[in-house]
């Protein structure tokens, strides 16, 4: 299993909606590095569900249940999409700030690519961030 963390704005699509809806399409990633990521990915790896812009908290858990394929809003048919379904919420929401002040996080494309919406999480740092959660 790998681990992963995907980012998404409250606003367009936040964890309650994840939840309500369980399974959803994880579409519209337009960026080539991003797109590597959802390519990576297998059934049954587990991500961080993080709210972006304002909140910028690591909230829940989602497992991936459909590999990478072309993703229908994208007319050029150059970028693609995995299928994710919600797990469970964290017990305590993990912030941003939280995540810079862990010396043993520094090295997260969280912390160094802020921009970047699908990233790779090592098992230590999710290890890490499921303790700081209250999860472990």
């Amino acid at each position: 299993m790998q681990y992963w963390l995907i980012k998404t704005e409250p606003s367009t699509w936040s964890w309650n909606d994840q939840v309500i809806n369980q399974t959803t399409s994880w579409d519209g990633v337009r960026n080539y590095q991003a797109s590597n990521n959802l390519k990576a990915m297998a059934v049954g790896d587990w991500c961080f569900f993080y709210h972006s812009v304002f909140d910028r908290h690591i909230v829940g858990i989602v497992e991936v249940t459909r590999p990478y394929h072309r993703d229908p809003s994208d007319t050029r048919g150059r970028f693609g999409m995995v299928e994710v379904k919600a797990v469970k919420s964290l017990k305590k929401p993990v912030s941003l700030d939280n995540i810079r002040q862990e010396p043993r996080l520094t090295h997260l494309a969280l912390v160094r690519q802020s921009r970047l919406s699908v990233m790779p999480i090592d098992e230590a740092a999710w290890n890490l961030i499921m303790k700081m959660s209250g999860e472990a």
